[in-house]
């Protein structure tokens, strides 16, 4: 079985990170954070997660900025990143964060309820 899905994903998210912080001008994209990445067996796939602070308005502009600018990011990873062909992004709105959050604050309720 091979690496190289993982190791791309690694890649990939390191780079798109460095140009969400750096590169990316919209200003649209607010404090938007790389969580993961999955690139399909074949590599020709890129679901790239993404976590964005801030209220369900400034998320939907974060993500609407992104998927338009996934031509960008895709022609800039293959500058960057040696592959014979360059894997199709798309960005996934990461909630996994807002979980975590709403059952700690749970969880807190439940032990302040305790005491």
């Amino acid at each position: 079985m091979s690496h190289r899905p993982e190791k791309l994903a690694e890649s990939i998210k390191k780079e798109t990170s460095e140009m969400l912080r750096a590169e990316l001008k919209d200003p649209r994209v607010g404090f938007a954070t790389v969580t993961g990445v999955e690139v399909s067996g074949d590599l020709k796939y890129a679901k790239i997660y993404v976590s964005v602070l801030g209220a369900e308005k400034e998320r939907d502009l974060t993500m609407a900025a992104l998927k338009k600018a996934q031509g960008f990011i895709r022609t800039e990873l293959g500058r960057r990143i040696r592959m014979r062909q360059v894997p199709e992004v798309s960005f996934k709105l990461d909630e996994s964060l807002d979980h975590g959050a709403r059952i700690i604050e749970l969880l807190n309720e439940v032990r302040v309820k305790d005491d």
